[in-house]
């Protein structure tokens, strides 16, 4: 048994799991869904990239879990990633589901400059904040029209300074245990920093085809994933 925690990324909440959670709970193991600080049920908690470090590692501390497998999807991949090397001899491994990756000193802004003033014009108009999207920009992404209300319906704003604030990490993110999981429709190839930490024996590489939000398009799948990921 490991125990399964679960973050996801800008917008979201523990809700986008679901439909993942039951099915890792289905064979055997602990699955732990969390909400990081300012989003979802956690809205008005004030918070930066620290801070959203400091509730996973929290979490995984007030319950006391062991053989941990973090899981981070999109955005939360920088939280976890620092996440799993505060927690010690607790991890159990790491999967990043199609997500960005810490680099020390950068901040999820450094590591998407073409994404930049696009990021930081919407934290100016909306009190710091990086506003949701609307339901046209997740077409083409294998989801269905109830799947994109649910999404665009349940999604909050994101904490800007979350965004902007540096990565601190204190070894090389290639010596963690890791399962990076390349969904195909955002994109046929992990990014350049990810097809590096590829490159190490503790990394491998899964592709899913499917879009950026895999949770919701393919929660079974998806759980199969986590599942041979944790019994490596």
């Amino acid at each position: 048994m490991v125990n399964f925690v679960l973050v996801a990324g800008v917008w979201l909440g523990s809700w986008a799991w679901d439909e993942v959670v039951p099915e890792l709970r289905a064979a055997g193991h602990g699955a732990h869904a969390l909400t990081l600080s300012g989003l979802a049920e956690r809205q008005g908690v004030p918070a930066g990239q620290q801070t959203h470090v400091r509730d996973i590692v929290e979490e995984i501390e007030r319950l006391d879990l062991r053989d941990v497998v973090l899981v981070g999807h999109s955005y939360a991949g920088i939280p976890v990633g620092q996440a799993a090397e505060r927690i010690g001899d607790r991890l159990a491994g790491v999967v990043f589901a199609d997500s960005n990756v810490p680099a020390d000193g950068e901040s999820f802004l450094d590591g998407w400059p073409a994404g930049r003033a696009m990021v930081e014009a919407s934290i100016a108009a909306n009190d710091g904040f990086w506003a949701p999207r609307p339901a046209p920009d997740y077409a083409g992404q294998d989801l269905g029209a109830e799947q994109v209300a649910r999404i665009v319906g349940r999604s909050t704003p994101h904490p800007g300074a979350t965004l902007t604030e540096p990565a601190v990490l204190a070894r090389p993110l290639d010596e963690l245990p890791a399962t990076y999981i390349k969904c195909l429709l955002d994109g046929p190839e992990p990014s350049a920093d990810v097809a590096k930490l590829l490159t190490s024996e503790n990394w491998r590489l899964v592709r899913i085809d499917t879009g950026h939000w895999p949770m919701f398009s393919r929660p079974r799948e998806l759980a199969g994933i986590l599942l041979d990921a944790a019994a490596r």
